[in-house]
């Protein structure tokens, strides 16, 4: 096997943090699973837990959360230790989405609830403890980089404010047309997220072998559309990058008050394995969040694993997943074993605020 068609795990490391946020939208992945997850086994990529956290809000009867990084199944178990020790308000100053100067007190009585893996990760990283953990990524750091060094070249902070405060799509549209749409926004823009320095900076330049043509320019254009066509106020992600953190009005679906008390009582429905998520056991699954794991395989690998996948799934199941740069639906050769919900995929996608994404997949088993 050649080093391009070796798997991901072969190819990329997996020893730090490389989402500290789950850079998905947890409320469109809900909406595709919600038939399905009342009472079911849903299997999921775990990433840094936000959405598996949020699946809890389904009811379903176990999550299996997976992934080939023990970083990134280290940031569950702290987010599962925190819902299970703390009250919300905590729970989101601990986290980092409010202020905290006693974080490092908060993680000492968290450490039992930790597996020896996790803990050890943590205690090893006490200055991500004390900035709050949904900022200790490499992606967040890429996008502190945007904000910090590129976006005062491009708008001042009047500009940037007043683009982030609520107002009518319509009011959006005007706005970004005449004070937004530079070309100095425009070309630095096409500089920070082009292939080679997303690659460099942001996501591991292995996650980018199967894409093929430009990179920044489908981005910009999507980041079009969410500017002029979502809501950028009550954007989590848009906020974030924007600001650095998200805000009361925009906070990812697990970190919601009114979300609080179900997945605190859930908790003990969530399992963790480390590896493929074609390869969790435990029996077959109702639904699946595959996150855009397909993005990081040849063609041929996304046959075989979306095969593999299929074979764990019970008649009727879903499966959902992101497609950001590099095409991927459901093979051909699956198709007497699984049809795409083309309506329902066009209409989420439409809404899904994570808007960097060319593509949003529901497929259902036949």
């Amino acid at each position: 096997m050649t080093t391009s068609r070796a798997a991901i795990d072969q190819r990329a490391a997996f020893d730090f943090i490389r989402y500290a946020s789950v850079w998905e939208d947890a409320d469109v992945l809900c909406e595709a699973l919600a038939p399905v997850a009342r009472g079911g086994r849903l299997c999921s990529v775990a990433s840094a837990g936000d959405n598996v956290l949020a699946l809890l809000t389904l009811d379903p009867a176990e999550v299996v959360a997976v992934d080939l990084s023990p970083a990134q199944l280290a940031c569950l178990e702290l987010r599962l230790a925190a819902f299970r020790r703390l009250a919300h308000e905590e729970v989101v100053a601990f986290l980092g989405v409010t202020g905290s100067a006693t974080r490092a007190q908060t993680y000492a009585g968290l450490r039992a609830d930790l597996s020896q893996g996790a803990r050890a990760f943590w205690d090893a990283h006490p200055a991500d403890i004390a900035g709050g953990a949904i900022h200790a990524g490499k992606f967040e750091r890429y996008f502190g980089l945007f904000r910090r060094w590129l976006l005062p070249l491009v708008h001042s902070r009047r500009t940037i404010d007043a683009l982030c405060r609520a107002k009518p799509i319509e009011a959006q549209r005007e706005f970004y047309a005449h004070r937004w749409d530079t070309w100095r926004w425009r070309a630095l823009f096409r500089m920070f997220f082009s292939r080679v320095v997303m690659g460099r900076l942001g996501r591991d330049p292995e996650f980018f072998a199967a894409v093929e043509g430009p990179v920044a320019d489908r981005i910009l254009e999507r980041s079009r559309y969410a500017l002029t066509e979502l809501p950028v106020a009550t954007n989590p992600f848009f906020t974030y990058i924007m600001t650095g953190n998200f805000s009361r009005e925009a906070l990812p679906r697990y970190l919601r008050t009114a979300h609080a008390t179900e997945i605190r009582g859930r908790l003990d429905r969530v399992r963790l394995i480390e590896g493929a998520v074609e390869q969790a056991d435990g029996g077959r699954f109702d639904g699946f969040n595959l996150s855009d794991i397909f993005e990081y395989m040849s063609p041929d690998q996304h046959v075989r694993c979306y095969a593999a996948i299929l074979d764990r799934a019970r008649a009727g199941a879903r499966l959902v997943y992101w497609n950001m740069l590099a095409p991927r639906t459901r093979p051909e050769s699956e198709g007497h074993r699984a049809r795409p919900l083309e309506d329902l995929t066009r209409d989420l996608h439409d809404r899904d605020r994570a808007w960097f994404y060319q593509g949003l997949m529901v497929d259902e088993v036949a």
